[in-house]
């Protein structure tokens, strides 16, 4: 949050926490050592199992990390399932080890908070680990800013999983690290390296975006952030708006504001995904309220009737995520007081704002079930005796989570299509894998994946491209030239599209559209030889034009120029040789072209 973690007020806090609740420290030790499970998680070293995924919809209040409590005590006192936990940063700007709070006494280890998390699983809820807040945003301390290195920054995240078996990361973007460009881009590939991690070990992580918001959604800075995201490939489950703390000199009505502010990134988010459904655009949005008197002062005062009236709205539209910062606030010990850490500053019960939210867990799970499916990349082309891969994704649209079974249809002969697994619990991810024998002949091919459930079935086109080649998995990029006069099997964002004006060679170029609210993006995937040296070549006009590759491996560069300058990238492959070819425009900069596209 803009705030969060600005004040560890540590025992102190703790203190005045306790005095308005009448939970001691031993109070909540021996909370600890009564809570079912605990113990034997505790003297086992490891977490007990969690839910195999999250709820369509849920509340998941922050838990304030440094104050020294009980996350598992706090949970069944209030009645909380989920918890969003804060926050995780490194020690110091530099530093590749992520700690909670930042503290080197306290690792992501069992050791801490592993038999608190443990028990809140036990229960049948779940942890939400968070990164950044202000702190760490603005010393240069979140992991992705502090840290040079992609992967190591993608095995923090992963340990987590490991660790502590939860099911989503938060990360909070705000202040300098919403404009860290570098850091961002960093964020986004570790976020996809994750994901692919998960996809291949069968693993079940989301990932949620809170960015700070104006009554009218995402600034164009927050904008960037998940534009940034979508550029490098990172799928983002929730972003989650931080609705408090707008700072514009207005008395707000929170509830309506709160509401306002989603009803826009919805919108924001349809622009940006044009291919989800309204539900699925709804259940990408998450809401932060903050109890009681914000930061501000009194003209930003959220009371608990606001937090009904937000979970009420927020249930009828599909909302995935609810939450409140903090916790620790949910309580009326201090009437009065604006952005305190330890009370929401106006009259109300112990747990009134955890009672009116936690009315949306589960949301959804009642009544007919549904899901959807998607595939990333939705195209790819291979040579002739070569393979490559891709995420068949799902996600409960409405009701339970349930069986899916997947199959493919549309390959042409020498061609096979197997996934692994063969069947997921709607939100979980299957690895596909297409491979084209030495006699398949070169070509373009839909590839129809689907789902098929006890609601139903949903499906999506993938298209194979085969090129020629032979077994070394040499590849080559399809419609390298937009000669065709169409996109495929190039994929883009809204707007792209084949021109025949103006062209660096033959009669048609590719132009990458771009808006002052949306960058622009077009995309192949391709299977190279494995940890083989290459270089990319493309023609490209306009400002900031780039070209580069993504995936496997990772690399770019760019251009402003009104005319046509050829670019060139050299990279090495990985061991799978699959990589995202891709031409970028930068939002607010006006259309970029690119033609003559080039592997050597």
């Amino acid at each position: 949050m803009r705030r969060k973690g600005r004040l560890r007020r540590g025992l102190a806090a703790l203190a005045s926490f306790t005095a308005a609740t009448g939970l001691a420290l031993a109070g909540a030790a021996t909370a600890q050592a009564h809570t079912p499970g605990t113990a034997n998680a505790h003297r086992h070293g490891s977490a007990s199992p969690a839910a195999s995924s999250l709820p369509s919809q849920l509340f998941a209040p922050y838990f304030e990390a440094w104050t020294g409590g009980d996350p598992s005590a706090l949970a069944t006192q209030s009645g909380n399932k989920y918890l969003t936990m804060a926050f995780l940063q490194t020690a110091s700007s530099g530093s590749c080890t992520a700690l909670w709070n930042g503290d080197t006494s306290m690792p992501i280890a069992s050791s801490t908070f592993g038999s608190a998390i443990s028990a809140i699983q036990a229960a049948g809820g779940d942890v939400i680990p968070s990164f950044g807040g202000y702190t760490a945003d603005t010393t240069n301390t979140d992991i992705a800013d502090s840290c040079t290195d992609v992967s190591s920054i993608a095995a923090a995240y992963e340990s987590l999983v490991t660790t502590y078996h939860i099911h989503r990361i938060d990360l909070d973007v705000e202040a300098n690290a919403e404009t860290d460009t570098a850091g961002l881009t960093r964020r986004s590939q570790a976020i996809k390296q994750v994901e692919d991690w998960a996809a291949a070990n069968g693993q079940s992580v989301q990932f949620s975006l809170t960015l700070p918001t104006t009554t009218s959604g995402l600034d164009s800075t927050g904008k960037a952030v998940v534009q940034n995201a979508i550029a490098n490939g990172a799928r983002i489950d929730v972003v989650n708006l931080m609705t408090f703390d707008y700072y514009d000199g207005a008395t707000h009505e929170m509830a309506t504001d709160a509401e306002n502010a989603a009803q826009a990134l919805y919108s924001q988010l349809a622009a940006l995904y044009p291919s989800r459904s309204s539900a699925q655009l709804w259940n990408m949005v998450g809401i932060t309220l903050m109890p009681g008197i914000d930061d501000y002062g009194a003209a930003e005062t959220t009371t608990v009737a606001d937090a009904a009236n937000v979970e009420s709205w927020a249930a009828g539209k599909g909302v995935n995520t609810l939450s409140m910062w903090a916790l620790q606030r949910d309580n009326g010990g201090c009437p009065g007081t604006g952005g305190s850490d330890s009370c929401s500053g106006i009259s109300q019960n112990t747990w009134d704002f955890s009672h009116a939210l936690e009315k949306i867990n589960g949301g959804g799970s009642t009544g007919s079930s549904d899901f959807s499916l998607s595939v990333s990349p939705a195209s790819a082309t291979v040579a002739a005796g070569g393979s490559t891969t891709a995420t068949v994704s799902t996600a409960v649209s409405s009701g339970s989570a349930e069986s899916v079974a997947l199959s493919a249809s549309g390959a042409p002969s020498g061609v096979t299509v197997s996934f692994s697994p063969a069947s997921v619990t709607s939100g979980g991810s299957s690895t596909m894998t297409v491979s084209a024998s030495s006699s398949a002949a070169a070509g373009s091919y839909p590839i129809t994946v689907r789902g098929t459930a006890s609601s139903g079935s949903h499906s999506s086109t993938y298209t194979l491209t085969v090129g020629g080649g032979g077994s070394g998995g040499g590849g080559s990029l399809a419609n390298a030239g937009f000669e065709s006069g169409s996109l495929s099997p190039w994929t883009c964002q809204s707007g792209s599209t084949v021109v025949n004006s103006p062209v660096h060679s033959g009669s048609h170029a590719l132009q990458v559209t771009t808006s002052g609210s949306q960058t622009g993006e077009c995309d192949q995937s391709v299977t190279l030889k494995p940890n083989t040296s290459y270089t990319l070549t493309g023609w490209v006009e306009g400002s900031y034009a780039f070209i580069g590759v993504s995936g496997g491996a990772t690399a770019s560069t760019w251009a402003s120029s009104s005319g046509w300058t050829q670019l060139k990238v050299p990279f090495t492959t990985g061991s799978s040789g699959t990589v995202t070819v891709y031409a970028h425009g930068w939002y607010g900069q006006g259309n970029v072209y690119a033609d003559d596209f080039a592997l050597n």
